[in-house]
């Protein structure tokens, strides 16, 4: 009798504490698979025997973190997407994967920071459409799904999908904080030498959006480029109408960050943000010239110039700075912290 009862025993404790183990093994060893990211869900009915399927399938929505609507608009439709496997798509498809992991590491962490604002605070602007957060497109952040990226990287595939998902899964939760709020967590490209005020583009002054030296961008193949445009287009661009001298604008004023504040023509000012969007510039940092009846324009860098330079924290990283530093080098007195307080993760 006390055989049979021990045995019992043994098997109630083999049910209820087995599933943990394998769930944390799951969780903590290095060789995790895609379902237990959540990245290919197990979609298999609960039946006897299957106790691990369910413990797999619920860490994975932990680790995965609370949904988040996203706009896809080759589908015009709205895809419920989990946060992080979210993230992992924004920054696979706004950083180049080659950059070192701790510059992917700081654009995850900017990914992050800026769903969860629009989590938190709702779309605010109302541009986009009903029952979503954000887009998949630059008005928003640009993400494209694992399948979407197979098709983009091709043989590169396995080695860039791998190399971004660490990235994200090692950051995994962390956002960018100011006052305890998630930040305006902006970024660009290429900067001309410097990251510019926020006041200087967007006529608000934000604290943690100041600038400050970016000399890693000075090697980027962005940095100067040449727009050639035929007069006429030049002023119906802007609006105006060229001396026949040959003259163009007067660049007035420059920001902090060294780009064009205003441009004074015959009777009309512009800023330089303008002119940049009404030219489709690569930067608000330029000047021109007329030569045989077009006007030549030099511009440096590419992007608005606030926030964060994706060059310039590649440049940090391959000098042995973490992400860490390269998130508080280009967001001024920022804080790295869990979005749990902020945003339920269940």
């Amino acid at each position: 009798m006390k055989r049979i009862i021990l045995f019992a025993a043994m098997l109630i404790v083999i049910v209820l504490i087995v599933p943990t183990v394998m769930v944390a093994l799951v969780k903590d060893g290095e060789d995790l698979t895609e379902s237990a990211f959540g990245l290919a869900p197990i979609e298999k009915k609960q039946e006897a025997g299957q106790t691990e399927v369910r413990s797999e399938q619920v860490a994975a929505k932990d680790t995965n973190g609370p949904d988040i609507a996203v706009y896809r608009s080759n589908a015009e439709a709205v895809e419920q997407i989990a946060l992080e496997d979210y993230v992992v798509g924004v920054v696979a498809s706004e950083m180049p994967a080659d950059y070192e992991v701790e510059a992917l590491k700081a654009q995850a962490l900017a990914a992050r920071t800026f769903a969860v604002a629009q989590m938190k605070n709702g779309d605010k602007n109302g541009n986009v459409p009903q029952g979503a957060l954000v887009t998949d497109t630059v008005a928003h952040q640009v993400y494209q799904s694992k399948d979407e990226l197979k098709e983009k990287w091709k043989d590169e595939f396995d080695s860039n999908w791998e190399k971004v998902e660490t990235a994200v899964r090692d950051t995994s939760g962390e956002i960018i904080t100011y006052d305890g709020e998630p930040i305006t967590a902006s970024f660009f490209s290429t900067s001309n030498g410097f990251t510019e005020n926020a006041e200087d583009y967007w006529e608000q002054e934000v604290p943690y959006l100041k600038s400050v030296p970016s000399p890693w961008d000075k090697q980027s193949p962005r940095f100067a480029n040449e727009t050639v445009i035929p007069i006429s287009e030049f002023e119906a661009a802007l609006g105006i109408t060229l001396q026949s001298d040959g003259s163009i604008g007067t660049i007035e004023a420059r920001t902090a960050g060294g780009r064009v504040e205003t441009v004074t023509f015959e009777n009309k000012t512009l800023s330089g943000r303008e002119v940049r969007e009404a030219l489709e510039l690569d930067s608000s940092d330029f000047s021109w010239h007329v030569s045989n009846g077009q006007v030549v324009i030099q511009t440096k860098g590419w992007g608005h110039g606030v926030g964060m330079s994706q060059y310039g924290a590649n440049g940090m990283a391959q000098e042995g700075k973490t992400y860490k530093d390269i998130v508080q080098y280009f967001y001024k007195d920022v804080e790295i912290e869990s979005m749990d307080e902020l945003v339920p993760t269940s």
